[in-house]
């Protein structure tokens, strides 16, 4: 049997680039290669696409240094005809270009926007391309947390308490200091309790995300909200939910199949035993491995449990998901299970919830990645 000849493509220009490299390292580490002929294609900061770049098999954030994909000698442009579908990518190599093959799929291991947007999910599917994950209105969907949660909300799902402002409107120069009354007038017209957090709409692995504990503190939301502007300018304030964060895996190979749900899992801040307001930023999630730890199953009753596989069942389809998400919800003392966001192309880095928490379920990481592109061959 021949193999199937599969793009994966990494890098991007979302802050998120660097997490793309890794997950993409660890993909490309654990994927079958009796079965799969992997082609790494990455993306620069600034949007080029390129083949015979540096080796992203070895990266990894162990130096503490976040890798990037830049055009290195040997390196070769890679140019797509739209017309010419799954044999439309080429490598450029001076005036003449090269075929890089039939390509039988692709996986884009994208984080964050043009990437995780439903951008390339778009030229996939002009291209008449398989490619693995969610769809373009998922995709997108998904990676605005406004529209998530309008979406989550219409379908009878619980959903964090908060508002949703504008910043193209607010002075920049002035570090938006002097629109903080109006913003504590609209926190405080919507009833909103402290603790809040401020994140952009459109951003991923926490960048932009700040908590804001004092009331009254006009400064410190106007901060807050100029520090998530510089991700998007359509920015979430939201209530501070006293609840337990609570992740769960979701699988659907097919797409209009029904999806599978893994054992819900924890991320567990170690730190929290020196410093209670901590929480689960950038650098807990990567960049240091003893700020936390993931627990699955997470420590919880199982009707409990069943309730937070429920709820990401309900709210994956809520949004047209096909092949994979991760969705992220708050359980309160009393039970209540609310989705706090859906990430359409989870992280796979080694220390990634998604697939830890599958590998607990019983799939392992090498068969999660053949399951997953097997659902969108032809």
């Amino acid at each position: 049997m021949s193999k199937k000849r599969i793009v994966v493509l990494y890098g991007g220009r979302a802050d998120e680039h660097p997490i793309s490299c890794i997950s993409a390292a660890s993909v490309l580490n654990a994927i079958d290669t009796d079965r799969f002929e992997p082609i790494p294609v990455g993306i620069t900061k600034d949007g080029k696409w390129i083949v015979n770049g540096e080796d992203p098999r070895g990266w990894n954030l162990d130096s503490g240094v976040l890798p990037e994909v830049t055009i290195t000698e040997g390196a070769k442009m890679v140019v797509l005809d739209v017309a010419l579908g799954q044999d439309g990518f080429f490598a450029q190599n001076g005036n003449e270009l090269e075929s890089l093959g039939h390509v039988d799929a692709v996986f884009p291991v994208l984080h964050g926007p043009y990437g995780e947007d439903g951008t390339v999910q778009g030229l996939l599917e002009m291209m008449n391309v398989p490619y693995v994950g969610c769809g373009v209105l998922a995709s997108a969907a998904c990676m605005d947390k406004h529209y998530t949660k309008v979406l989550l909300a219409a379908a009878g799902i619980p959903v964090a308490p908060g508002i949703t402002i504008d910043a193209r409107d607010f002075d920049a120069a002035s570090e938006f200091a002097a629109n903080g009354p109006a913003l504590l007038d609209q926190v405080k017209a919507a009833g909103l309790e402290y603790p809040l957090f401020v994140k952009p709409s459109r951003a991923g692995s926490s960048f932009g995300v700040t908590k804001v504990e004092n009331a009254e503190d006009a400064d410190a939301l106007a901060a807050a909200v100029f520090e998530a502007s510089k991700h998007d300018w359509r920015i979430l304030i939201e209530q501070g939910i006293n609840a337990r964060e609570i992740e769960c895996a979701v699988l659907c190979p097919k797409a209009g199949d029904k999806p599978q749900v893994s054992w819900p899992g924890e991320i567990v801040l170690d730190s929290r035993s020196t410093d209670a307001d901590s929480f689960y930023d950038f650098d807990s999630k990567y960049m240091d491995s003893s700020a936390s730890h993931v627990e699955v199953p997470a420590n919880l009753p199982d009707e409990l449990l069943a309730k937070v596989r429920e709820t990401a069942a309900k709210a994956f389809v809520a949004v047209d998901g096909a092949g994979l998400s991760r969705v992220d919800t708050f359980v309160t003392a009393d039970g209540e299970v609310m989705v706090n966001e859906i990430n359409t192309m989870p992280g796979f880095t080694s220390i990634s919830m998604y697939p830890k928490a599958w590998e607990a379920t019983g799939i392992a990481y090498s068969d999660l990645i053949t399951t997953l592109i097997e659902g969108v061959l032809r």
